[in-house]
């Protein structure tokens, strides 16, 4: 992990998201670096063998944390999957709680609406509109400063997304690993949908050249 943040320092985002474990290892670096978007939350709904007894838990003092850590911004799922309502009234909560330690501290809070469906190899990224639409509306109900949703799986519904956000900006998560025309033209094709950003994790960190995406990415984003 070490040499994964100094390499993406390098590459020089807007931020970078890290638990709290990792955190310290950015910001402990000397000198300017992006800033940090800290994750609040541990879930157990990824993999391919999903346990029977799924869960999201809010780390202890999350936003105490975040402070300390001189974040920028804390982020936590509102996860909906099929047949796990226990699971979705537990997100709830977590954001609730979140919303009101952000308020007496000042910090923004990012909120993750993902809709998942079962698939070969565990949970997956369910794209469908009438699913994504009010789950985010739901995160904007709850408090969120910032929503972070996955791409539609049709683009040319995402304006959807975007106005059910209002006037929140979204952040767009990267999803698997794809080429780079693919990436680049995605990206180009949900900032003219009203995205204010994207969040890419996979398609950054395992790039054979990091910083020339990066590069390529934030042209985009920022409109250079």
């Amino acid at each position: 992990m070490e040499r994964t943040i100094a390499v993406l320092v390098e590459a020089g985002p807007d931020a970078i998201q890290l638990s709290p474990g990792q955190a310290p290892l950015l910001q402990r670096l000397p000198g300017r670096k992006p800033a940090l978007v800290l994750r609040t939350d541990v879930a157990n709904v990824y993999g391919t063998d999903p346990p029977r007894h799924l869960f999201s838990e809010l780390v202890e003092r999350a936003v105490d944390r975040a402070v300390a850590l001189d974040a920028a911004c804390v982020c936590v799922n509102l996860l909906e999957l099929p047949g796990e309502p226990e699971l979705l009234r537990q997100c709830v909560g977590n954001v609730s709680r979140l919303r009101a330690a952000c308020d007496a501290a000042g910090m923004p809070l990012m909120v993750e609406p993902l809709v998942f469906k079962p698939g070969a190899t565990g949970y997956g990224v369910n794209g469908d509109p009438e699913r994504i639409v009010p789950l985010v509306r739901q995160a904007v109900e709850l408090g969120a400063d910032v929503i972070k949703a996955d791409p539609t799986d049709d683009l040319a519904d995402y304006p959807r997304v975007v106005e059910a956000a209002a006037p929140r900006p979204v952040l767009v998560r990267g999803g698997g690993r794809v080429s780079d025309d693919e990436l680049l033209a995605r990206t180009r094709e949900v900032m003219r949908a009203g995205a204010a950003g994207i969040v890419y994790g996979r398609n950054v960190i395992q790039h054979a050249q990091p910083t020339e995406i990066v590069r390529r990415l934030m042209e985009i984003v920022h409109g250079a």
